[in-house]
């Protein structure tokens, strides 16, 4: 007998890149994970995505609602985007109740009451990201803040990334449906799987013999480190340079620009301008060691 894993995705104030990116997961590809079994005798049951499923209106709305009451502390809950609260969060429903819109903050709220477990997908779920930068007008918080408030105690789990890589939400996926949820010791400070964000992209960076010897670039195309063009990988928790994007092609540093940061929690405002130097950051000196031996020799 094959065991289901309901999932519900809701869309709150997002831009629908984070579904764009799952959507181009390539092993598997998004046909094995919404049809096949994702693990031996286990298969998720997608039965809310506003992007990939065919019903709409009140049979979508149903179906949701129905997950809520029938597969009760079974179902995960996936927010992509942050959730608007200012003014009587009026800045943004999904569907309607009695001729009445419902909020994405009270649709939050009820789903993530009822759930096994809470994803937010994003780094607009998870932290914040650019809705929530200032001013914020329409008052975005991240999941996390939300359930907070509203004292729902639900594991989280974090995905961050503007967009996130779709292995990084698969493979959670498919570690709760082997594994369970995950334990306390598998999560780092900010609730983000270690096994995708436990080391700097500076660790892994395939330029990172350059910031050793103090060669930095100058100008976009130029060999050396891209540190002093705004690249944020010394600071920037996540396994890009490993992974790549677009099936393994390529990512951003080897395309010849910078990391932004898009996986941390200071992301954008703190890690912006996206291409000036990092400043009051400590980072190795060996690169600095370098630099100096240099100008010695040279003197």
């Amino acid at each position: 007998m094959v065991k289901e894993l309901p999932v519900v995705y809701l869309q709150t104030a997002s831009c629908s890149g984070c579904a764009v990116s799952l959507l181009n997961t390539a092993s598997p590809t998004i046909k094995n994970v919404l049809i096949d079994q994702i693990a031996p005798g286990v298969h998720i049951n997608l039965r809310f995505h506003p992007v990939v499923m065919a019903a709409a209106g009140d049979i979508a709305i149903q179906a949701m609602e129905d997950t809520s009451r029938q597969k009760r502390g079974e179902y995960v809950l996936v927010v992509d985007g942050d959730v608007s609260t200012a003014t009587g969060a009026v800045y943004g429903g999904v569907g309607e109740r009695q001729g009445k819109p419902v909020t994405m903050l009270q649709r939050v709220i009820e789903m993530a009451q009822d759930a096994l477990a809470v994803i937010g997908l994003g780094t607009c779920a998870s932290f914040g990201g650019i809705p929530a930068a200032p001013p914020n007008p329409t008052g975005c918080q991240p999941v996390k803040k939300v359930l907070e408030d509203k004292g729902i105690k639900k594991p989280l789990i974090n995905i961050p990334g503007c967009p996130p890589h779709p292995d990084w939400f698969v493979g959670t996926v498919a570690s709760i449906i082997l594994n369970g949820l995950p334990k306390a010791d598998d999560l780092d400070d900010f609730l983000r799987p270690k096994a995708f964000f436990g080391k700097l992209i500076h660790e892994n960076c395939p330029r990172r013999a350059y910031f050793d010897e103090a060669k930095f670039a100058k100008k976009f195309g130029d060999e050396g480190c891209l540190y002093e063009l705004g690249c944020k990988g010394p600071i920037t928790y996540a396994d890009c340079p490993l992974r790549r994007w677009n099936s393994g092609t390529n990512w951003v540093i080897g395309a010849g620009a910078p990391c932004n940061g898009c996986t941390q929690p200071e992301f954008p405002d703190q890690t912006a301008p996206f291409y000036e130097k990092l400043v009051d950051v400590e980072l190795p000196v060996i690169g600095a060691y370098w630099a100096s031996k240099e100008e010695k020799s040279n003197g």
